[in-house]
């Protein structure tokens, strides 16, 4: 239902939804075991056996809500990955030095726990630095009054990472493969490659080690093969080294453009290690402001299938980190100011709001491929089969011991969007075929020959294999391909079996030990298969839409429903989790007699493929209520004359850590005083000349940010802040000016006068060149002139660090001081008003309360939606306490993920907004 509350009369704020009937959570963890980790050339190995890593990068620090990490974790899962990649953000961690949290939203231990009962491998990346688009890169906003440069050996910088590594590295030590846990790779730095120092690198190795880290220690290298390994051999050197890779760049205005950063083959940076593609790119930041559908659209399925197969074929690699899997939010204070805002969806296979996307479905065909074909783990490049057309390109590899090949197949120019066709003559172990193959579009296949698959041997096939298993007494295996094209699978018997095709349109034909079957891939042919020597087949032949519908957990197989997220089969019952959209049957490849759903007995029949088919039943119709009942309250005292600063820290340092250096004193940069998040608010007192006619201000911001300026409670205007320049040397020496006219006869002399100055500070600097510069970028006003006569300043931002939801959540609002934000607050007294109604420049709050009632079984993903407004404003966005993003009119988004656990779909809510309006014609 959508609400009629407007923060104008062309904007409004409406709750919005999408709900899934949700499986209940899985009630029994995996036994601990330990296991030994090694590596070769060729792969990962657990216990002598090959692993191929296949794992999409999840940040908890983007998830406010514990209880929901299980939910994207076991979505991750079923899209065929084996891990997960995880940063540990040292910022999210540490509000002071010597200080850290490790609990609520922080409780990566819990984090932890999870990936060991869902059996995901974890990459852990602790830093010290991550970038992420994070706010300073994930080193704390302390450190910036820390003399010497970050990610150096400087001894003050090492005190303070080894105490960050001395707090995470023992989490993750005991939570290893080696112990019995699922971190199975340690990441030491990120893409650390401009200001390089080996003995700082050396170290965090040596402090990871000294923790009882005992995986193998890599590094992330940015961004492709073009860059020097540098932490390949030599002091600092990692024991596997990896590439990340973003071939697409984020030029997400323009999504049919590709391979913008190179073709993306991941380079072999050490013979004796995997090639190891340690992010590669899923997604992409939106710095120009297309919208993430745009980016999900620039690095969607098409790109997939050429860029990722393209790949693994050609650098045979077997280690990936795919950025991202789940981008999630940049709630509170978390974002990085240039690149991105509110959402960090990244246009990711799995949206803001935690839903499935047709990247998903891409990610899941290739996923299940990768994780269930085990000769993929070693192969060496090999002899292609030769193609008859040269703008078809094909490339092999083949795994020595079994024989094993794989086949890319392309075309030559892969940015090419045309249909080819060409006969391929494939010498496999079984035998030289002629085989047809047909490229529709942007795509790429990788081919299987020579492959034992369960019981069956697979010769040859121009159909892609998705996935196969035994149950009991018989296999069932997958193939797929593109709608309507044509396809050939040749199987190997030792006498003629037995050929039934139970639906679709498959014709066959047996000779010399070969069973050569022929179709078009047009919805789901099923062909049973019996005698020959083997044991029976069930061969499912179908499109890429109908291989997106099948799950895999363990070695059940189901069709259709929109999510399987486990099943096991125990005596005569399979029981199956899953969600469902909308009503739809669930067909499940299992010899037990009976089905439960979600824990409920649920009516199956048996059929003529052997599979039990039931029906699922969908979520109910959901009703939000409307946002209305406003109260409101004038939030900025700090402009009028009679308040009272006496307790403010008074702006009177004459030094600075910053190498950006003021140009005259007093020093007023927020983290100088401890005010790192956030806005900040200024006062400066001086006496009138009477010749004063402007006030020329510098202050930087961070990219989107800007500042406002009253005199006397007579508001002056607002300017755009300063923001980050990629540079060694402070070459900006005029950030953020802004020139206020001060209007005749306001300034008479002799007159005292108080000049308030609103900051707000869109985030920290990345320090991904290692450079000082740019890490310890002030924050705040750094150049006032006004006068002639001294100015006494006094400064405040946020009074204390919320236990709960840490320091990243709040800034310096009076609201925000006063704890306006929080449900608790006392607004049932300020008057009642409309967000309609026009307002002054300045801040303003408004809280309401939304009562829910979401049916309990169903996982409801609620957002918060604006439309535009009219003026120049922006608004906090605070439910029940958390700071959960920012709305700046104009801008382009609209949309605010309210994840459950901040939200509570089962009571009630306080929804608060903080506008700060920078004109008279804002809401």
């Amino acid at each position: 239902m959508r609400a009629n509350s407007k923060l104008t009369a062309t904007v409004a704020a409406i709750l919005t939804a999408a709900a899934l009937l949700v499986a209940p959570a899985a009630t029994h963890p995996a036994q601990a075991e330990t296991h030994h980790v090694g590596y070769d050339r060729y792969s990962l190995t657990v216990d002598g056996q090959r692993v191929v890593l296949w794992a999409g990068e999840f940040h908890y620090f983007r998830l406010p809500s514990p209880a929901l990490w299980r939910d994207v974790l076991e979505k991750i899962k079923a899209a065929g990955f084996n891990g997960v990649s995880l940063y540990f953000d040292w910022a999210y961690h540490s509000p002071a030095p010597g200080k850290y949290d490790f609990t609520g939203v922080r409780d990566v231990d819990r984090l932890l726990r999870l990936t060991d009962e869902l059996g995901l491998y974890v990459v852990a990346r602790p830093g010290p630095y991550i970038n992420a688009e994070t706010t300073g890169g994930g080193l704390p906003a302390w450190l910036k009054n820390v003399p010497g440069r970050a990610r150096s050996s400087d001894p003050n910088y090492t005190r303070a990472y080894r105490d960050w590594l001395a707090h995470i590295d023992p989490i993750i030590a005991r939570h290893q493969v080696t112990h019995g846990g699922s971190v199975i790779v340690y990441n030491a730095e990120n893409e650390y490659a401009a200001n390089t120092d080996p003995a700082y690198m050396e170290d965090i190795q040596r402090q990871a080690r000294a923790h009882g880290i005992d995986v193998p220690i890599s590094h992330n290298q940015c961004c492709d093969a073009s860059w020097t390994p540098t932490w390949a051999t030599g002091q600092g050197a990692v024991q596997i080294p990896g590439v990340d890779d973003y071939p697409q760049a984020f030029e997400c205005r323009d999504p049919d453009t590709w391979g913008t950063w190179g073709e993306g083959v991941t380079e072999r940076l050490s013979p004796d290690a995997p090639a190891y593609a340690a992010e590669y790119q899923a997604g992409a930041i939106d710095a120009n402001r297309a919208g993430y559908e745009k980016c999900r659209e620039l690095t969607g399925p098409k790109y997939m299938k050429v860029y990722y197969k393209s790949n693994l074929i050609t650098s045979g690699a077997t280690m990936f980190g795919y950025y991202m899997a789940f981008g999630g939010t940049n709630w509170g204070r978390l974002a990085q100011p240039n690149d991105v805002y509110t959402s960090y969806d990244y246009g990711a296979p799995i949206t803001e709001n935690r839903q499935l996307t047709t990247k998903y479905d891409e990610f899941k065909r290739q996923g299940l491929f990768v994780t269930t074909v085990a000769p993929l783990a070693k192969t060496d490049p090999a002899t292609a089969p030769a193609s008859d057309n040269p703008s078809v390109h094909t490339e092999a590899r083949a795994n020595p011991d079994t024989g094993t090949q794989f086949v890319l197949v392309r075309h030559a120019d892969r940015k090419t969007d045309n249909d080819q066709s060409a006969n391929l003559t494939w010498t496999t172990p079984d035998g030289t075929y002629k085989l047809p193959v047909h490229i529709k579009g942007r795509d790429a296949k990788i081919l299987v020959a020579g492959y034992d698959m369960g019981g069956q041997r697979l010769a040859a096939t121009t159909s892609e294999l998705l996935t196969h298993t035994t149950t009991d007494d018989r296999d069932v295996a997958v193939l797929y391909g593109t709608e309507d094209v044509a396809g050939t699978t040749i199987l190997r018997y030792a006498s003629q079996p037995t050929v039934k095709v139970l639906s679709g349109s498959v014709k066959s034909s047996y000779a010399n030990g070969d069973l050569k079957l022929d179709y078009a891939h047009h919805g789901l042919a099923r062909v049973q298969i019996t005698g020959g020597g083997r044991k029976p087949l069930l061969l499912l032949i179908g499109t890429d839409a109908e291989a997106a519908k099948f799950w895999r957990s363990g070695n059940t197989l189901v069709h259709g429903t929109d999510l399987v997220r486990s099943s096991e089969t125990r005596h005569d019952t399979t029981a199956i989790r899953a969600d469902t959209a909308k009503a739809s049957d669930i067909e499940v490849f299992t010899s037990a007699h009976h089905l439960t759903l979600n824990g409920k007995r649920i009516w199956s029949r048996r059929t003529e493929s052997g599979s039990l088919l039931a029906r699922a039943s969908g979520p109910r119709p959901i009703e939000l209520p409307a946002l209305k009942n406003w109260r409101g309250k004038q939030g900025a005292p700090e402009t009028t004359l009679a308040f009272d600063d006496s307790s403010w820290k008074v702006a009177d340092h004459t030094t600075t850590v910053s190498p950006i250096k003021p140009k005259s004193p007093p020093v007023l940069y927020a983290d100088d005083y401890g005010f790192h998040q956030g806005h900040v608010w200024y006062r400066g007192y001086f006496t009138a000349t009477g010749a004063e006619k402007t006030v020329n201000l510098n202050a930087i911001t961070g990219k989107h940010g800007i500042y406002q300026v009253w005199l006397n409670g007579h508001y002056l205007g607002s300017a755009a802040g300063g923001e980050q320049k990629d540079a060694d040397a402070p070459i900006n020496e005029n950030p953020g000016p802004g020139t206020f006219e001060i209007p005749a006869d306001l300034l008479p002399k002799g007159k005292k006068a108080v000049l308030s100055v609103l900051v707000e500070n869109m985030g920290h600097n990345d320090d991904w060149t290692a450079d000082d510069y740019r890490q310890k970028q002030p924050r705040g006003l750094v150049n006032a002139e006004v006068t002639t006569n001294p100015v006494t300043w006094r400064i405040q931002g946020t009074r204390t660090n919320d236990p709960v939801r840490g320091p990243l959540n709040t800034g310096g609002l009076y609201g925000e001081r006063e704890g306006w934000h929080l449900s608790s607050a006392p607004t049932g007294h300020w008057p009642r008003t409309s967000p309609t109604e026009p307002i002054a420049p300045g801040v303003h709050w408004y809280s309401t309360n939304a009562h829910l009632s979401l049916p309990k079984d169903q996982d409801v993903s609620v957002t918060l939606h604006f439309d535009n407004g009219t003026g120049r404003y922006r608004a906090l966005i605070f439910i029940n306490g958390w700071n959960m993003g920012e709305y700046v009119n104009g801008e382009i988004q609209h949309d605010f993920t309210l994840p459950n656990g901040i939200l509570h779909p089962h009571g009630d809510n306080t929804v608060t907004l903080a506008v700060i309006a920078e004109n008279t014609s804002s809401p």
